[in-house]
């Protein structure tokens, strides 16, 4: 038996009813991601407290959800069979659970399988008409303690839009204006009157819908960074890569760790596929509260002599320069290329596994951090934050998240083959820059690399 139960399960509704017939259209790239699930948590301290009252936090969230009619509303068919969210008072499940362990404990010794259990999920039934798309779990840990989750189809959102809801509600319970209001214009993203689908993008996805990647069994860990080893790491190797991101640090780091384990292409190269947020790439920038997918996955191959043998400045410039060239015109040729798929009716080409199958690293360095009440928590920000993504496959998933301590430092969240993980857990470049797994601190020699 689990140490999660869920004891109680209520429907929160908006507090201003929704306009009759408001419907919301899902976008080529929502479609594209229909295979895919998003599951974050929120990890918050909280004073002792017999019980956490969910009352005043249930009333801010119908508040909130007045601004969100696609997140309370159910999914159906168009005429041209494409999925719409037929916008309506059904409002969003949310399940009360208490774990039968402290909140510290939890964090030394839960895995990736057992946090999933903080965001119990349902796949979309055949007829997801009462199907809620999206549901929050508040989870209560022993001597206080609360880890507030959030599940949603990736088909509605992405991580950004995800992390925003939940924002928008601390804010809304706050009394504070809402610093990102959701967006439901789909047509931003729509596909241009003179396509473009002759771009390495498009063409990388056109591959990617035809891969069959293995089902292996998946192990998750988490990887917490300190400000100050990051820092410290950016100064070894600012000479090869002066301009790096963490991002670019940690994707290259990883990399290089993993791909002996890997092999190689038949043109002997290792791949990374590497997944940005674009909302501020477009020319005329996207708001940051776009509601859907704004995401955009690009391969970058190196040599398996570069890659494995190649020295980690090297390898984080060429991610960092690989980053830096994703352009407007790669986003929007996959749009291009995702309408082209349209068959008779207009209905949208099948979805297909996003992350995968070559080994994927995605940065959510930009994501808005939602914090607590003062009132409530000790501490108004997350000590820790995690975000899964169902339906994996292929080689495996590299998630950069900030950090609740701010500044340079980022939580990693790494989803392997069982084999492969407990490898990655003995990699001493990795450990070298003493990263907390669980709540255990690794400490090794500082020997400079380069």
């Amino acid at each position: 038996m689990g140490r999660v139960t869920v004891n109680s399960t209520l429907t929160v509704v908006s507090s201003k009813p929704v306009r009759q017939g408001l419907t919301h259209k899902l976008s080529g790239l929502d479609h594209a991601m229909g295979l895919h699930s998003i599951h974050m948590v929120f990890y918050y301290r909280n004073n002792p407290a017999p019980s956490f009252d969910l009352d005043p936090f249930r009333e801010s969230l119908s508040e909130v959800l007045s601004m969100y009619p696609a997140v309370t509303g159910r999914l159906t068919r168009g005429e041209d069979r494409n999925w719409v969210v037929n916008c309506n008072d059904a409002g969003i499940r949310v399940l009360r659970a208490t774990v039968g362990t402290t909140l510290d404990e939890w964090l030394r010794s839960a895995d990736g399988d057992e946090e999933r259990d903080l965001t119990v999920w349902e796949d979309m039934p055949q007829d997801p008409r009462i199907w809620s798309p999206f549901r929050i779990q508040v989870n209560e840990f022993e001597g206080g303690g609360i880890a507030i989750g959030l599940s949603c189809t990736h088909l509605h959102a992405d991580p950004t839009c995800a992390t925003l809801l939940l924002k928008s509600w601390s804010e809304s319970h706050r009394r504070e204006a809402i610093t990102h209001p959701p967006f439901f214009h789909p047509s931003a993203l729509a596909a241009r009157p003179v396509p473009n689908t002759e771009t390495k993008s498009a063409d990388y996805y056109a591959a990617k819908s035809k891969a069959k990647p293995p089902s292996l069994k998946m192990a998750t860990t988490t990887f917490r960074f300190s400000d100050s080893s990051i820092k410290r790491c950016l100064e070894e190797i600012h000479e090869s890569c002066p301009d790096a991101t963490p991002f670019d640090l940690l994707a290259a780091l990883f990399w290089t760790a993993l791909a002996p384990m890997k092999s190689p292409a038949s043109d002997n190269k290792h791949s990374l596929s590497v997944c940005i947020d674009f909302r501020k790439l477009m020319h005329a920038p996207i708001p940051y509260g776009y509601f859907g997918n704004a995401i955009h996955f690009s391969l970058l191959s190196l040599d398996k002599e570069e890659i494995e043998n190649g020295r980690l400045g090297n390898v984080t410039e060429l991610v960092r320069r690989h980053v830096s060239s994703i352009d407007e015109e790669e986003c929007r040729s996959v749009i291009d290329w995702l309408e082209s798929r349209k068959g008779e009716g207009g209905e949208y080409g099948a979805p297909f596994r996003m992350y995968g199958p070559e080994l994927t690293c995605v940065s959510i360095e930009h994501m808005v951090i939602p914090r607590g009440c003062e009132a409530v928590f000790m501490d108004a920000k997350p000590v820790h934050i995690a975000c899964h993504v169902g339906n994996v496959e292929g080689e495996g998933l590299i998630m950069v998240l900030p950090s609740p301590e701010e500044g340079l430092g980022r939580t990693v969240m790494v989803t392997l083959p069982e084999e492969q993980m407990a490898k990655l857990c003995k990699d001493q470049a990795i450990f070298r820059l003493e990263p907390t797994v669980g709540n255990q601190q690794w400490v090794t020699n500082n020997s400079p690399i380069g």
